[in-house]
């Protein structure tokens, strides 16, 4: 067996640190939002490294960007590895960037060592991941893959009112490439695993096999405003009364489907939102999230059936809003077996795993053979600007990308 092929760590490690000086923050993060001037200047040095490294690179109409190494038939599918440069706007170094960075490294690697794949490597940028500036999340992705339409993904607008069409525009990565699926043998990203589970149990690499399911909602609880002070508590249509009953259900819920299941409570608005004023609605977003999608689907009904029981006997209207549903994916078995392999083949501690997390991953592996590779991240934080990883992580997961690309590119059609 030949010995696995090797990246420069320290390479990529300093074009991370590079990139991450392209909207650092005071607290050692990033804000480096979709498609803003600082987003432009991190996609125009990954065109420019790409292209010193003598890859062809092409821009579709979503502004996702490819650069392409060519192998030795180039009329074979590629393979193809990539993630997104976008952050939040409390973002870290390593969110997203790292697989972009990782896929340049294994391009630079191959070329350093003069290594001629059969079939072309890519390596891609997926515009809007994130989500933070335009809603929703994998905009560029969504598209690429025919969950969205070109007119949905230009016309997503920010608070200011820009949108993803103008915005592209006004940046210069408008591109003249349809945004539509094309060849591809096998799809790897690379990315920390923004939770804490192998670090935790001092693991080097997740293999994933796919990703759990995910729907957004707005939970929105209508009652009756009156005045804080003059009104009894046992005359009040108060929207709280339902709110927290149904907030400790749902963490009832997903106790009950076990340790994968996730709710989550991230926004909440009270209207009118005045201090002395019992609020007339209440909009909550709830997130819930298996990889089992048939559970996901169980979990959808009983949050539905909960509000409902609930709300009503208490004069309350209730609606649930659906804003975005990711159903739960399970990744291809080759392109699973290929990370596999090359992570039994360069020794590292690994464990299977699901991402809790959505990712371009998701969409890609709806036109394309999909896999990921998850390295440890400090105390599982991301979206933060405490987000962290070891160098010798960065390297780990780099290695296995290589080398599981490498061996799908030389694979028989």
């Amino acid at each position: 067996m030949n010995a696995p092929l090797q990246i420069n760590g320290a390479r990529l490690w300093q074009s991370l640190m590079h990139m991450a000086t392209i909207g650092e923050t005071e607290k050692g993060g990033c804000n480096r939002q979709a498609l803003t001037d600082l987003d432009k200047q991190a996609r125009d040095l990954f065109v420019e490294w790409a292209e010193a490294e003598g890859c062809s690179v092409r821009i579709d109409t979503m502004g996702n960007v490819f650069a392409r190494r060519s192998g030795k038939d180039n009329s074979l599918p590629s393979v193809m590895t990539g993630s997104h440069i976008d952050t939040q706007p409390t973002g870290g170094k390593f969110d997203g960037v790292y697989g972009v960075m990782a896929g340049l490294e294994v391009i630079r690697s191959l070329n350093e060592h003069n290594v001629e794949t059969l079939a072309p490597i890519e390596a891609c940028i997926w515009t809007n991941e994130e989500g933070a500036r335009f809603s929703p999340a994998m905009v560029g992705s969504g598209v690429w893959c025919g969950e969205f339409d070109l007119d949905y993904g230009h016309g997503r607008t920010d608070k200011q009112g820009l949108s993803i069409g103008q915005e592209l525009k006004r940046i210069g990565y408008l591109g003249d490439k349809r945004c539509e699926p094309f060849a591809v043998k096998g799809f790897f990203e690379v990315h920390i695993e923004q939770g804490p589970i192998l670090e935790a149990e001092e693991l080097q690499i997740g293999i994933v096999n796919g990703v759990q399911g995910m729907n957004w909602y707005d939970l929105i609880i209508t009652g009756k405003p009156v005045h804080a002070g003059p009104t009894p508590m046992t005359s009040r249509q108060d929207p709280f009364m339902g709110l927290y009953q149904i907030i400790d259900n749902l963490y009832k819920l997903a106790d009950k489907h076990g340790a994968q299941s996730r709710v989550t409570f991230g926004d909440i608005k009270a209207v009118p939102g005045s201090r002395n004023t019992v609020p007339e609605q209440l909009i909550l977003a709830v997130d819930l999230r298996n990889p089992d999608q048939s559970v996901l689907e169980e979990m959808d009904q009983a949050f539905r059936k909960i509000s409902k029981d609930i709300c009503e006997p208490l004069g309350l209207v209730c609606e649930i809003k659906d804003e975005w549903r990711s159903p739960a994916v399970v990744f291809d078995k080759h392109c699973v077996s290929a990370v596999r392999d090359a992570t039994h083949q360069l020794g590292y501690s690994h464990k299977e795993m699901f991402s809790g997390a959505g990712h371009d991953s998701v969409y890609v592996s709806r036109v394309a053979p999909t896999s990921m590779i998850f390295i440890p991240c400090k105390d599982g934080i991301s979206h933060n600007e405490a987000e962290d990883a070891k160098a010798e992580d960065i390297e780990a997961g780099c290695h296995v990308l290589l080398n599981a690309m490498v061996t799908l590119a030389n694979a028989p059609a």
